[in-house]
């Protein structure tokens, strides 16, 4: 996620870091750089000229000019510029469970719609509400059959008539029947086209005056850039939406609907889906993304997929078990499937402050090394995983060919175990926990 740009970044700010003092010409030098870099991670030209003359303006200043650290000033105006033009305020989704809430996701086709409408229903599901999934794209082959197979998956109910053409009748009957359901939340996902036509808003328009929405949520693919945005635009001042939610965040180093979307349509990036696992749906801060793009970390979002995923009464097992030295592989293969829940370790990783797109070039995350390390735990016995430090060589050998690896690998686990289990008992200890105090 914005990877190129935060790379762009680092280089130009590192140069103004290293000033100890700095020129109108430095600043406006910088700032050429950064233009460029905006435009190449497709942001819309009328908004990096904006930004690029509202930074300037309060970077050529004699509070920043004559600061005793100036590149840092450069950088924390840069900051605060990013949040605003991210949306500074965000939409915030007020859903009740005593009455039905209706939720329209509009698009174009092959935007993820109704991928996204799915992991929307499990994400509110978890507020208290009954989600049911109204499948009113009546056009697509297979959209009905993709939307009762993503509601089977999460026990879900989806409402369809696969005989019916007619969406607005598709959405009278789902109104109805929820009149005896518990059912206290609709997400209809809609028809796209290739491009914006009459015929498709005609239908939406109908729709929304039909169903009275409580939002109406445009769904894009965020790897379209610009193009993303000028549909935005053109279904906002047809539509009129709420928020926006850009699918494929996780395969765009650009980030230029992010950064544009909000400026052009006047309405916030809500969620971003950052996977194709049902739970790969974040809300969108554009006060974390900002230290993302500046290579800042996102120790908050870092923080709540942990808290998600992560059994914290296990956690305080295993800390106690690291405490009498009493930590198994068994331990550690259960701890690893808890991250693993948290999503793809190259995304985790770079939520951490300091390993921004340039600090991880030449680290590759590869998820078929984390099933070879489940695959040699799972060839030890249990003696073998509660005492590791009795695996000799027959039983090495034994260990790899049932995991299919090599001894070398069996070796460099055994080993790589031993040091964690010393850096975490470290870590562990509650001295270290005191403020300010780390082991590393």
């Amino acid at each position: 996620m914005f990877n190129n740009l935060t790379e762009r970044f680092d280089d130009i700010f590192r140069k103004l870091k290293g000033r100890g003092k700095l020129s109108e010409q430095n600043i406006k030098d910088s700032m050429r750089e950064v233009r460029r870099a905006l435009l190449e991670a497709d942001v819309n030209f009328r908004i990096v000229k904006e930004f690029i003359d509202n930074v300037s303006a309060k970077a050529i200043g004699t509070e920043v000019l004559k600061s005793l650290t100036p590149g840092h000033q450069v950088i924390d105006i840069v900051h605060k510029q990013l949040i605003e033009l991210m949306g500074s305020t965000n939409l915030k989704i007020k859903l009740h469970d005593n009455k039905l809430n209706k939720i329209m996701m509009v698009g174009l086709q092959g935007s993820g719609k109704t991928t996204t409408c799915a992991k929307l229903a499990s994400k509110l599901r978890k507020q208290s509400l009954n989600p049911a999934l109204v499948a009113c794209d009546v056009y697509r082959p297979a959209a009905i059959q993709q939307l009762q197979v993503l509601g089977k998956q999460l026990s879900i109910p989806v409402l369809a008539d696969e005989k019916q053409k007619n969406v607005l009748r598709i959405a009278k009957m789902a109104l109805k029947g929820s009149v005896n359901s518990d059912t206290n939340l609709m997400i209809f996902d809609t028809a796209g086209r290739l491009h914006v036509d009459e015929k498709m808003m005609k239908e939406l328009l109908d729709l929304k005056k039909l169903i009275k929405p409580d939002y109406i949520f445009f769904v894009a693919d965020a790897m379209t850039g610009q193009d993303a945005v000028n549909v935005a635009k053109e279904f906002n001042d047809l539509l009129e939406f709420d928020g926006v939610i850009l699918t494929k965040m996780d395969s765009d180093a650009r980030g230029g609907a992010a950064l544009s979307i909000k400026a052009v349509t006047d309405k916030s990036v809500v969620y971003v889906g950052t996977g194709e696992k049902i739970s790969d749906l974040e809300e969108f801060h554009p006060d974390r993304m900002a230290n993302r793009i500046l290579g800042m970390g996102d120790v908050l979002s870092f923080i709540e997929k942990a808290e998600a995923n992560i059994d914290m009464k296990e956690a305080e097992k295993v800390a106690k078990k690291l405490q009498k030295n009493q930590f198994t592989f068994s331990d550690f293969l259960s701890q690893l499937q808890q991250i693993q829940k948290m999503g793809p370790m190259d995304q985790l990783l770079g939520m951490i402050p300091g390993m921004d797109g340039k600090a991880m070039k030449g680290m590759k995350v590869d998820e078929k090394d984390i099933k070879h390390v489940e695959a040699i735990i799972y060839s030890m016995t249990q003696e073998e995983r509660d005492k590791p430090a009795g695996i000799n060589g027959s039983r090495r050998q034994r260990i790899a060919k049932g995991s299919g690896t090599s001894i070398q690998e069996v070796n460099k686990l055994l080993k790589q175990f031993e040091q964690m289990k010393k850096m975490m008992k470290q870590y562990s200890n509650p001295k270290f926990m005191k403020k300010g105090m780390l082991p590393f």
